[in-house]
């Protein structure tokens, strides 16, 4: 898209992190002037692409755990940006989803093991499960191709519940989980709005739409001179819960008013 003063060039990958190194070379071979991504592979992809063009994170997990970076107050190369991630992140999650569902015992975990720092995630979700006296079944996602696959896993173990560990592989495709999860009668927690919007039960994650808007600020102060090495990256300091009133009626669902007292959005 065209400006005034500016051209966007957009690439997408399209839930496949395969495709990220090339696309990466591809837009350092155009010689832009700053990159922008909204994965931590597609950061790391940026950075083994270029050490000397800015990029700034708009929408990545833990960049530290990923090897993105080595310092967020410093960051030192030629990254920052914001992160989506807070330790306890997937302790909230999973416990809304056990207020909301109390009858929920076997969780089915959905990620991919491909993505930078996903292993952690997985690591931190099965340990609050643990706390909450709830099971973990963790299925390995490394395409689109395998959803499938993963969804015959789900309700083979007879999965109670639905955790979809944050990657671009499940925000591409999340009509199709939502999909089925609505047709398998299973209530689900995901990491972003648009999944309640799409249909899932309840979201609960930081406001994707203020990073991006924060994202633009920072590339105005790397384009006006501002160095990324010195711009500490931010991490969220607010959360937002989500439920889709529509999806608990169909599933026969009646939401505690304790949990609907803390929505910040009711999707009906």
């Amino acid at each position: 898209m065209d400006g005034h003063s500016i051209v966007l060039e957009f690439r997408f990958a399209e839930g496949r992190t395969d495709r990220l190194p090339a696309l990466a070379a591809e837009l350092v071979r155009l010689k832009v002037d700053a990159i922008v991504t909204e994965s931590n592979a597609a950061a790391l992809a940026a950075k083994h692409a270029t050490r000397t063009i800015p990029i700034v994170m708009a929408i990545a997990g833990d960049p530290l755990k990923a090897g993105v970076v080595d310092n967020l107050a410093r960051p030192g190369g030629n990254v920052t940006g914001l992160t989506l991630m807070h330790p306890e992140l997937s302790g909230k999650r999973l416990q809304l989803l056990k207020e909301a569902v109390p009858r929920i015992g076997l969780v089915a975990v959905m990620w991919n093991p491909t993505s930078p720092g996903s292993a952690d995630l997985l690591r931190d979700t099965e340990a609050a499960a643990r706390s909450l006296s709830l099971n973990v079944h963790a299925i390995a996602v490394r395409a689109p191709a395998d959803l499938d696959a993963a969804f015959k896993s789900v309700t083979d173990v007879r999965a109670s519940g639905l955790f979809v560990i944050p990657d671009g592989i499940f925000d591409y495709n999340r009509t199709r989980i939502v999909e089925f999860a609505m047709k398998n009668h299973l209530p689900g927690v995901f990491p972003s709005e648009a999944f309640a919007v799409a249909g899932g039960l309840m979201s609960y994650g930081p406001d994707l739409a203020a990073n991006l808007r924060r994202a633009a600020a920072y590339v105005d102060k790397i384009l006006k001179g501002d160095s990324p090495a010195d711009l500490p990256i931010e991490q969220p300091t607010k959360f937002e819960l989500a439920i889709n009133l529509g999806t608990a009626r169909a599933l026969d669902l009646t939401i505690p008013q304790s949990v609907l007292a803390r929505a910040d959005s009711l999707i009906q």
